[in-house]
């Protein structure tokens, strides 16, 4: 269960497989990384069930290797690049311009993002903060985060939820009130413009990306040393998750196209 993203950049590949089908190919590599993974974490020796669902998609895979070594060669929309210039270890993806950010969002990722931002409106002048954080501060702001307090309340047949806190963390000092909720509401970006033929639902459309990077990026880095942002890099992983979208928000602001969420 995970909130995936994706750079629309115009290439081969999406011509020849279509978003959909990238898609689909990204989300089967993830689960079969993920088994491995946790069978090499755990020195376990591969379970039967996990191998007859990796040789069931095997063809998908060797689809997915056509697309990783194209993308390797020809595609300016490598997110992993990026993150490796900026000295930052995250987990890789073998479609480049895809990704995903993992539920539940953690509560120690949520409880940073609400102190980051806390400290940004105290230490910064209102004129210099990220325009997006100017814009939830906004009375009349559309991000009410009543979307993101509905996921909440969710739990899955099989226990399963989209935020461990059950409750958003207030930040104070704020007038309106603002707490976590709205912050998730708007990172969920806006309906998308062309009623989710590409299969995904939501966008950030490029007119905003450059903003969306500014906020994510002064939320997420600016300003913390290296040992900081290695410290939250440790235990979890929704905050290497968030880093990733920001470098991949980045990139697709470079190219001009937009970034699709589902």
């Amino acid at each position: 269960m995970s909130l995936e993203y994706a750079i629309e950049y115009p290439c081969q590949m999406r011509e020849q497989y279509g978003e959909a089908s990238l898609r689909g190919l990204a989300r089967t590599s993830a689960l079969i990384s993920k088994m491995v993974n946790e069978t090499i974490s755990n020195q376990t020796i591969p379970s039967e069930e996990s191998v007859r669902f990796t040789d069931r998609f095997s063809a998908e895979l060797e689809k997915v290797e056509e697309v990783a070594a194209y993308c390797r060669s020809n595609c300016p929309a490598q997110v992993s690049t990026l993150l490796s210039s900026m000295e930052i270890q995250s987990e890789s993806e073998p479609i480049d311009c895809l990704g995903r950010i993992r539920y539940p969002i953690e509560a120690r990722f949520e409880r940073f993002l609400a102190d980051r931002l806390q400290l940004i409106h105290d230490t910064t002048p209102a004129e210099q903060r990220p325009h997006l954080m100017r814009i939830l501060l906004d009375p009349e702001s559309p991000f009410d985060g009543e979307a993101t307090k509905e996921l909440r309340r969710i739990t899955t047949e099989d226990g399963l939820r989209f935020y461990e806190l059950r409750l958003p963390v207030t930040l104070s000092n704020m007038v309106p009130r603002l707490t976590t909720d709205h912050v998730f509401d708007i990172l969920a970006g806006f309906t998308a413009t062309d009623d989710g033929a590409s299969g995904y639902q939501r966008e950030i459309p490029p007119v905003a990306l450059d903003d969306y990077a500014d906020f994510l990026e002064s939320v997420l880095m600016r300003g913390m040393s290296d040992a900081e942002i290695m410290r939250m890099l440790g235990p979890g992983s929704t905050y290497g998750e968030y880093l990733r979208f920001a470098a991949a928000i980045r990139i697709a602001a470079s190219l001009g196209v937009r970034v699709l969420l589902d």
